[in-house]
């Protein structure tokens, strides 16, 4: 349905909402004669749905019922109010939510809501307001009483600030009280105002000074390859920019944003993480000043209302974020950056599913506007896409300045287990690298993706390993809250003193996580300055910004963390990269786990040797042949990518293949099973020339998650619209059939199968 712009112009007048709920219709509303004239397209309403009261979305008005509308008219009911004086989603974000939603087999409202700050649609979150004083610099009448000396004082204390002060920093100059000023404003002297106070989130960075750098003859080259389509008027086009760590992506983003701007357009550049807005941030922050808004959800919850109310006025002009920044409501869009293009944390993997790369790619479409990938390591899917033509192709295969990559080395644990007879965590040859790095008074990074003191506990009588309540998953054991964790619902209990299942008192911890290894570190190397970077130490707002800022200032000697440090970040002085239990990600069910993997080791492995100084990199694992492992090693992508595409070609998968993951979820697994045999009939009767491939249903990898049973079924098509035909007429049918659609979750192109 086209986005239109539209004013109400008669009585009884009705109008479109997409509710927030996952339901794909839209609804049909009266809207009262007393609130015609404020209704637009865009705009939030209350709206009675049943017994309750809900935020809807005004998606199109109607003068009149259209022609095939067959709902008895009578039972057709009124929005309650309008909560909007203008509308607060523009057209393009109307057009590209309800391009999304159906898409990816979404809910328009849902979408919709996704789209605003979190926090709008409660209505807890408000402007933060001030109160202000403003001279009049009237003179005194010669009748008029005479001012207090305490008048004077006020009034000598606003004309030394220019006129203009904040209420309160006017009482506290004085040392007065408020019936001084109070009484000045009534005799005409002041004026009381109220202004909004920006909850500015980069108040307490500091800032930056940009030195801007001579680039490169391939920098440049592409640079103006880029430049030449970003056009004062609407040029859409895809640039993969593919440029090893280190090689100068970031500045090439940063020319093509001033250019965009020059042009009197704006720019948005996505990041995958929290953790990488703060150094990306604060640089732009240096460059373009008060026209960088930032969104994510670490802010809080009146910061994102903030940044995004001065968004949708216009006041800033670029916007840097995570995955929901897609959507922010920017006008003359002219660029848009997706740094990380591959990072799987550009897909939102609870309702309402997107890929917010992907979307980017779209708005910027519907824009006009010109597109950027960034990565080392790009996706199979937009690395094919560069080889067919779809997207322009921009290769720096070299870091900038000359330097080199750093050298990797892969460890084999099989040797390291045959020497001591046990597993260890650390090997030798990385903790004398450690040890040699730190001599020299230079920094290192140890990278493990897994959290907490131990991955599992196991009771070495019977064999059980303790699990989740509400999940088919082990618990994690973090010693220091002395608790086990589920990572997926945030169940935690104690630890048992024997084991639940036989009272055995012979529990195993099973493992090491971010936290042991830590511990093992700082216990082997007890003068290093060591932080740990995970989701249980980052998880207040500003830690991990205090904590890489800290790491980058020289005042640590060493990260421990998960994959959240990575990628991205510019730390010149580290020299050493260890990656510990690497193989974990090879052995996950999922098409992806080669491609995460290579794209893991290879980003971390870009942290080392970014100065002057050349970098080192070791990588302990147990299985030393794998292509994934040794290309990494090598940090030759088109190496990895030569052997993974006929891997995908022979298995029938991205980028050959399109799929749909659908998750079949209750906490009846009976009823669960019933609905997925449902749909499983009718995705077989819509798909008769067997055209496409349908597994399941099963089990899903997870088979209990947050106390829901869980089945799949994959549907793999030749083509985007075949799937979507399929999919359509199967779900149509099974919902006519009588399968309870609240229990079915679809997934397009799914980042992954587990």
């Amino acid at each position: 349905m086209p986005v239109k712009k539209q004013k109400i112009t008669a009585q009884n007048a009705y109008v479109e909402a997409a509710l927030p709920l996952p339901l794909r219709q839209t609804f049909t509303y009266r809207v009262p004669a007393a609130l015609q004239e404020d209704l637009a397209i865009g705009t939030r309403m209350t709206v009675p749905f049943g017994r309750r009261t809900l935020t809807a979305y005004a998606v199109e008005l109607h003068d009149v019922l259209p022609a095939d509308f067959d709902i008895d008219e009578s039972k057709i009911r009124d929005i309650i109010d309008i909560l909007d004086e203008k509308p607060l989603i523009t057209p393009e974000i109307l057009e590209l939510t309800k391009w999304a939603a159906d898409y990816y087999a979404s809910f328009w409202g849902e979408m919709l809501k996704a789209s605003l700050p979190a926090g709008l649609n409660s209505g807890k979150v408000r402007p933060k307001r001030r109160k202000a004083v403003r001279l009049l610099d009237r003179s005194p009448s010669t009748d008029a009483k005479p001012l207090t000396e305490q008048q004077k004082a006020i009034l000598e204390a606003l004309r030394g600030v220019g006129g203009e002060a904040l209420f309160a920093d006017v009482i506290e100059s004085v040392g007065g009280g408020a019936s001084a000023v109070n009484t000045l404003a009534k005799r005409g002297y002041l004026e009381l105002y109220v202004e909004d106070v920006r909850r500015d989130p980069l108040k307490n960075g500091g800032e930056r000074k940009y030195q801007e750098i001579t680039l490169s003859n391939e920098q440049q080259l592409h640079l103006d390859s880029i430049l030449s389509s970003l056009t004062p008027k609407a040029a859409f086009n895809v640039f993969l920019l593919h440029g090893v760590t280190g090689s100068g992506k970031t500045e090439v983003y940063i020319r093509a944003m001033q250019h965009a701007l020059s042009l009197g357009r704006t720019a948005l550049m996505l990041v995958p993480e929290i953790s990488l807005t703060p150094v990306f941030s604060r640089r732009l922050q240096s460059i373009f000043g008060s026209d960088v808004a930032i969104l994510h959800s670490n802010l809080s919850a009146g910061e994102r209302f903030d940044e995004w109310r001065r968004i949708r006025s216009g006041d800033a002009r670029v916007v840097i974020g995570t995955r929901s920044a897609v959507f922010a409501p920017l006008e003359d869009l002219g660029l848009i950056v997706v740094d990380e293009e591959h990072d799987p944390s550009y897909r939102q993997h609870e309702s309402p599913f997107y890929n917010a790369r992907d979307v980017a790619v779209m708005r910027a479409h519907k824009a006009g506007a010109v597109v950027i990938l960034g990565s080392a390591t790009p996706s199979m899917e937009t690395f094919f896409n560069a080889k067919k033509g779809k997207y322009t192709y921009l290769h720096l295969p070299e870091r900038f300045g000359g330097r080199g990559l750093a050298k990797a080395e892969l460890i084999d644990m099989r040797d390291v287990f045959k020497r001591f007879g046990k597993d260890v965590a650390l090997s030798p040859e990385l903790l004398d690298a450690i040890r040699e790095t730190h001599e020299r008074g230079e920094q290192s990074i140890v990278l493990l993706n897994r959290r907490g003191f131990s991955q599992f506990v196991l009771c070495r009588m019977c064999g059980e390993s303790l699990k989740c309540r509400n999940c088919d998953i082990t618990l994690t054991y973090h010693r220091r809250d002395k608790k086990l964790l589920c990572h997926y619902c945030s169940y935690k209990e104690k630890v048992p003193e024997v084991c639940p299942h036989c009272e055995s008192e012979y529990l195993y911890f099973v493992g090491e996580g971010t936290e042991n290894i830590t511990d093992q570190l700082a216990a082997k190397f007890p003068s290093l300055r060591i932080a740990r970077v995970d989701r249980d130490t980052m998880a207040h707002k500003g830690e991990i910004d205090e904590t890489l800022l800290s790491f980058a200032a020289g005042n640590l000697d060493m990260l421990v963390g998960t994959q959240m440090i990575a990628k991205g970040h510019d730390f010149p002085n580290v020299t050493l990269v260890g990656v510990v239990s690497v193989d974990i990600g090879l052995g996950l069910p999922d098409l992806r786990s080669a491609e995460r993997t290579f794209q893991l080791i290879t980003q971390v492995a870009g942290r080392a040797g970014r100065g002057e100084k050349p970098g080192r990199v070791l990588i302990q694992t147990y299985y030393p042949e794998h292509y994934a492992l040794r290309h990494a090693g090598e940090q030759d992508y088109e190496g990895f990518y030569a052997e993974e595409i006929k891997y995908r070609e022979r298995f029938g998968y991205p980028p050959f293949y399109v799929l749909a993951s659908i998750l079949i979820k209750h906490r009846n697994a009976g009823y669960a099973v019933k609905n997925a045999n449902l749909l499983r009939g009718s995705l077989d009767k819509a798909n008769r020339d067997k055209a496409s491939r349908i597994l399941g249903p099963a089990q899903a990898s997870i088979a209990r998650l947050k106390s829901e049973f869980r089945f799949q079924i994959i549907l793999k098509s030749p083509n985007r619209k075949r799937l979507r035909e399929t999919l359509e007429t199967a779900l149509a049918d099974a919902e006519h059939r009588g399968c309870d659609m609240r229990t079915i979750f679809v997934e397009i192109d799914p980042v992954n199968l587990m």
